[in-house]
């Protein structure tokens, strides 16, 4: 089964109850199994421009890249091109964005975080800067595949606080990393072996803000059948909890084995992409 066959993929976004204008930014494309979603952050929407930019150059950079490498190959100290794509395009985008934010006073500070994702040979390449999470669904567990670059996952981490406290938090949106702060970034990436009948949802922190885990991972078994329903269902669910920030999801299904050709196939594929 092709990629596109094999992944059906769904995205809602939506200002919130207080926020005036939406600084999320969202993108898919089930063709080259690619997903991306930012949270910008600054004033006078300069959030929106950086998350904005992050989108653009990951979307157009990855996809042309898509064009003549097969993103199962490996590179010379091991690791996956797909993996590797995510990480460069992360490192462009925020230099893009930093220049931006130099150049141009308005844009001065601003920032986004990013979650983003490639779907390729039964497998997904993840990276990731500051809150946006990524969480996976399989039969009945529901877990968190990313960790928050945050103050608060930090104090978690050294046991200053527990996880049911944290909830209760004012130091929710106090990120220790993000794109296009400074000159360079460090992106965490990693690599999940997929299984037929996944969901995978990457979100903004304006869901799991406003909507517990548990309530997130129910809906999601619930709904999982209807992927557009189940992403309607979180936003309102967000903003019915009050809605204090912008909230974005992408909901990605896996129906299908999309295993990369091996052998005398894959080589056949490979002078056709010429």
């Amino acid at each position: 089964m092709n990629i596109q066959e094999a992944l059906e993929i769904v995205s809602q976004t939506h200002s919130g109850m207080v926020r005036s204008h939406n600084e999320d930014s969202v993108a898919y494309d089930a063709s080259c199994g690619l997903v991306v979603l930012a949270d910008g952050m600054g004033g006078y929407n300069a959030g929106e421009v950086a998350s904005g930019i992050t989108v653009s150059v990951m979307s157009t950079e990855i996809k042309q890249r898509l064009g003549s490498v097969r993103p199962q190959n490996k590179k010379e100290n091991g690791e996956d091109i797909g993996e590797a794509l995510l990480r460069e395009n992360v490192q462009k985008a925020n230099a893009a964005i930093f220049s931006a934010a130099q150049s141009q006073p308005q844009y001065a500070g601003m920032g986004t975080t990013v979650v983003s994702a490639l779907f390729y040979d039964n497998r997904v390449a993840v990276a990731h800067v500051g809150d946006s999470r990524m969480y996976r669904l399989r039969g009945d567990s529901f877990e968190t595949i990313t960790r928050d670059h945050s103050l608060l996952q930090e104090q978690i981490d050294g046991g200053m606080i527990s996880k049911e406290d944290a909830r209760l938090s004012r130091n929710k949106n106090l990120v220790t990393r993000a794109v296009g702060i400074d000159a360079e970034v460090e992106v965490e990436t990693h690599i999940h072996e997929v299984q037929v009948g996944d969901v995978y949802l990457l979100c903004s922190d304006g869901l799991n803000d406003m909507v517990g885990d548990e309530d997130i991972g129910t809906t999601l078994g619930m709904l999982k059948a209807n992927l557009a329903l189940a992403a309607v269902q979180l936003i309102e669910m967000a903003n019915d909890n009050g809605g204090r920030d912008n909230v974005s999801v992408i909901l990605v299904k896996i129906n299908g084995d999309f295993a990369a050709p091996r052998g005398w196939l894959a080589k056949l594929l490979s002078w056709l992409k010429r």
